[in-house]
């Protein structure tokens, strides 16, 4: 008897269940151009800040290396002295260039921009806003 009562409430319990989890659809009204210039939305991105990080090369080590690792050890890295590093944004490959001191920080000099034709229509739509 306590098994029918059981499978009588779980029906239940899944009617209820369902009626409560009925997709709807939504209707929305088309999408209309507000009239503001698209070179004004253009400068508000201009300000945002990216993280950019450069790389002058990675290294492969076996985890009992890395513990021997302590002050005045040497780890070597998979480039030559003279190749470029790779510079990133937002881990995003944008660029290559040389490892140069500036104001006794570290900085990169710009050698090759990677995939220049899509930095030459963002340069291209800053210099049309700035117009």
């Amino acid at each position: 008897m306590a098994d029918a009562e059981q499978v009588q409430t779980d029906e239940q319990t899944d009617e209820q269940t369902s009626d409560k989890m009925q997709a709807q659809s939504a209707e929305f009204s088309e999408a209309t151009d507000t009239g503001a210039d698209s070179g004004e939305n253009l400068n508000i991105l201009m300000d945002i800040q990216m993280l950019i990080t450069v790389i002058i090369g990675k290294a492969e080590v076996p985890f009992k290396r890395l513990l021997q690792l302590g002050p005045d050890s040497v780890l070597e890295l998979d480039r030559l002295v003279g190749q470029p590093a790779d510079l990133f944004v937002q881990d995003i490959r944008l660029a290559t260039g040389d490892i140069v001191v500036v104001n006794d920080n570290y900085g990169i000099r710009i050698r090759e921009v990677v995939g220049s034709e899509s930095v030459q229509d963002i340069n291209a739509a800053q210099e049309a806003v700035s117009v």
